[in-house]
């Protein structure tokens, strides 16, 4: 009998396949006690397992490439983490085996993260990836992941971590549902540079029956369970519009009475350019340069190596527009050489602008081999700095940018709502705002973006942040300059409209998502787009915001 379930759409289209639930998690080693003399040898067997684990992980992440590389060289940085490991040799010392060992301090650490405030309880999927994986290996058996099938399916997990999410075979992987993650989760954003359609924070997803049928509406959040022959039929025919709706769309992103919407990439790095050049991105709406600084955590990079890989990114869009974020690194992207390891909450502490600010010479060098990347090239270079909280971490930004000799436009990241309530004071320093929805939503709503119990006020329907975009766009046209959103919540169709409505500038996305704005930007007309933002402003909740816009675009 078929019934519906709902969670949260995170990435566009329909799955219809039967269920495969991920490997089970690695069972807890038993507490038996070695010998001393011993003990030497298991910690060599614990340092060797750490190094192979992380091996594998900076290995996936070459074969992922772009922004899941970045992701999985933040997990192999989280498996050698130095003081992890001399907790686990401790252990050893007093009589735990190797795995056992790796069990208890992981555990230690991951309730120091579960207790160090919604923002790095986030990183707790991750941990828990990485010690699955050390204990795997330690005990012989086979790693937690993805299921052997030589048929499609659609999978099922309490969670994906990003070494799982980063490999998946989208020709074997029709759909996932996940019970924890939210719409800006890693899981959520890599489904959406892989195209797979997705839906996330599925309370009992998990006792889905292995093998039973279902479909995934992936734009809706709906799950049907057991679909009818009529139902299928439903959902195969909008997909099948939806296909050839996206295939008569081309050019540049605009309404249907020609009001202009430049549609750029957001890519993690030289391995994004090629997808984002195909979906025809008109630019780069957000360049994230922390891939380069993750493969050492000791060190920055190099000029010359910052250089190199920005050329690349810059070289693949000529006449076309790049913003580039400069280094975001704090909260749950500590970096040893920058951020601090002893703050209470490092998501209200020394990240983004604060950590470059307080290390001057690090953000001289990023600007300066940006400028250099930039020379002789016909590209419009734009720098803008993260976590810009008032006018004077602007001007200090923007007083970098012109101490490091960068002829570029320089603008600062909309992700603090005392940035938008201030929006106008900012833009006295800077030429242009870009909106970051998926962290101005986690301080508007102080609800992690990664834990899934708090999915709901992480919907980028939400009408409060729905006001805090009015407000910085209409700052910036009183200003004369441009606001664009470079967050998730320019991935959906609707909401970009919504998003064009409030006086958005560009829309920067995952490039899978483009051919899907561009073809329903191109249905309406700007007025329709106005009408349908001031609807959805006016409406209570996320979800009667949505269905204010979609009644107003549908005509109804």
């Amino acid at each position: 009998m078929e019934t519906t379930l709902r969670g949260v759409g995170v990435s566009h289209g329909v799955a219809i396949g039967e269920v495969r639930h991920m490997g089970t998690a690695v069972l807890e080693p038993p507490a038996k006690q070695i010998p001393a003399d011993e003990a030497e040898r298991e910690q060599g067997r614990a340092r060797q397992a750490v190094e192979a684990v992380a091996a594998d992980l900076i290995a996936r992440g070459n074969l992922a490439g772009g922004e899941a590389q970045a992701v999985l060289e933040a997990q192999a940085l989280m498996a050698q983490d130095p003081e992890l490991m001399a907790d686990v040799e401790r252990r050893i010392a007093v009589g735990s085996t190797a795995e056992r060992g790796v069990y208890d301090a992981f555990a230690a650490y991951r309730a120091l993260l579960a207790g160090a405030g919604e923002y790095l309880a986030g990183r707790v999927a991750d941990l828990d990836d990485v010690r699955n994986r050390i204990v795997a290996r330690l005990l012989g058996v086979p790693m937690p992941g993805v299921p052997d099938s030589d048929e499609p399916y659609v999978l099922i997990a309490r969670d994906l971590a990003p070494a799982d999410t980063a490999l998946l075979d989208p020709t074997l992987v029709l759909g996932f549902v996940t019970e924890e993650g939210g719409p800006t989760s890693h899981s959520a954003i890599l489904a959406r540079a892989l195209g797979v359609p997705a839906v996330v924070a599925l309370p009992g997803a998990g006792e889905l029956v292995e093998g039973t049928v279902i479909a995934v509406d992936g734009s809706t959040g709906e799950i049907f369970v057991e679909p009818s022959a009529e139902k299928r039929a439903e959902l195969e025919r909008a997909a099948a519009e939806r296909k050839a709706a996206l295939a008569a769309s081309s050019g540049p992103g605009a309404t249907s009475d020609g009001h202009k919407v430049p549609l750029l990439a957001n890519v993690g790095g030289p391995g994004d350019v090629a997808a984002a050049v195909e979906a025809g991105a008109e630019g780069v709406g957000l360049f994230r340069t922390e891939f380069l600084f993750l493969d050492d955590s000791k060190q920055a990079p190099s000029e010359e190596k910052q250089v190199e890989a920005y050329r690349k990114v810059l070289e693949a869009f000529p006449e076309g527009r790049v913003v580039v974020r400069v280094l975001d690194a704090g909260a749950d992207k500590p970096l040893d050489f920058l951020t601090p390891a002893d703050e209470p909450n490092p998501a209200l502490g020394v990240r983004g602008l604060r950590t470059l600010l307080d290390h001057p010479e690090v953000l001289r060098t990023q600007l300066t081999a940006l400028a250099k990347a930039a020379e002789g090239l016909p590209v419009y270079l734009e720098v803008m700095a993260p976590m810009v909280a008032d006018r004077i971490d602007a001007k200090a930004f923007a007083d970098a940018c012109r101490e490091a000799g960068l002829r570029a436009k320089f603008g600062a990241m909309v992700e603090i709502p005392s940035a938008a309530l201030r929006a106008r004071s900012i833009l006295q320093e800077v030429e242009f705002l870009s909106l970051g929805t998926n962290d101005l939503a986690q301080y508007t709503f102080a609800a992690d973006r990664q834990v899934g119990a708090v999915a709901r006020l992480q919907d980028p329907w939400q009408p409060a942040l729905l006001d805090l975009v009015a407000a910085s766009a209409e700052a910036a046209k009183a200003e004369g300059k441009s606001c664009g959103v470079c967050g998730e919540a320019a991935s959906d169709p609707l909401l970009a409209c919504v998003l064009t409505g409030l006086g958005v500038t560009s829309l920067s996305m995952g490039s899978a998502s483009i051919p899907y704005v561009r073809a329903t930007l191109a249905k309406h007309t700007l007025a329709q787009c106005e009408r349908a933002a001031a609807a959805a402003r006016a409406a209570d909740t996320a979800d009667d915001a949505r269905a204010a816009a979609q009644a107003v675009l549908s005509g109804e």
